[in-house]
């Protein structure tokens, strides 16, 4: 395998680690993951690695999940998932293929330290919560806090403050090598401020305080605005997924 597969596989592990589902189940070293709401990831089978015998046996027993959940199924497929033929499998199977998304990648800067106005912290304060929600769709808000308590101990939340009042969040989960950039959102009222910049340099002050060597993020394919303000700060595309649902 090669190094950049490597990555792709060490970021899409902590991108599962990093959002869990409210609730899930292992299959044959799938993780099939539910929960009420509109997240892609905390809905979706991550398939990132297979071991079982019979793999239409396994699609059977997942669409079985779901079914009992009275959820549609479906699995997030990315450039590392396993078996390498699931996709076209899914497809046979009259799976629907949805938007393809993209991760991006940079390396950190070690040196990185916390920009002025950017505000730390382990727990999401109400400021934080209200500019993450604002940039959510409707049917994501219900379930956003359920997620949010539920990351793992090792997620920090950062805040770019205008006037005493967060007018962007960001989120930033360190596993290992790699750091995520998460939950990023600005208030109508603070856009064209420089908030979602400033988050990113929190973020990446984070890393560097846990000696991370990768910053990765996830975003749509179509997410124009997004993916050159990342390709401005040093972010380039390692790997694209995009959702099989039946």
């Amino acid at each position: 395998m090669s190094d950049a597969a490597i990555l792709l596989r060490d970021i899409e592990q902590a991108a599962v680690r990093g959002w869990p589902a409210l609730e899930s189940r292992p299959l044959d070293s799938w993780l099939w993951r539910h929960t009420s709401g509109g997240s892609i990831r905390a809905n979706t089978v991550a398939a990132l690695d297979y071991t079982g015998a019979d793999i239409e046996r396994s699609i059977n027993t997942i669409e079985s999940w779901y079914r009992d959940r009275g959820a549609p199924v479906a699995f997030t497929i990315s450039d590392v998932s396993r078996p390498a033929d699931l996709d076209a499998r899914l497809d046979a199977r009259g799976y629907r293929r949805g938007e393809s998304h993209v991760t991006m990648a940079k390396r950190a800067d070690p040196d990185a330290s916390l920009p002025a106005n950017v505000s730390v912290g382990v727990q999401p304060t109400n400021g934080w919560m209200e500019a993450y929600l604002s940039g959510l769709s409707e049917d994501r808000r219900g379930v956003a806090p359920k997620l949010i308590a539920n990351l793992p101990a090792s997620a920090v939340f950062i805040s770019h403050d205008i006037g005493g009042v967060a007018g962007s969040s960001g989120l930033t989960v360190v596993d290992g090598r790699v750091a995520s950039v998460q939950c990023m959102a600005t208030l109508p009222q603070a856009r064209r401020k420089g908030g979602a910049q400033a988050v990113l340099g929190g973020i990446e002050a984070i890393a560097a305080q846990n000696r991370v060597e990768w910053l990765y993020l996830q975003t749509s394919h179509d997410n124009t605005a997004a993916r050159t303000l990342y390709a401005r700060l040093g972010f380039e595309v390692v790997g694209h997924y995009h959702v099989r649902q039946k």
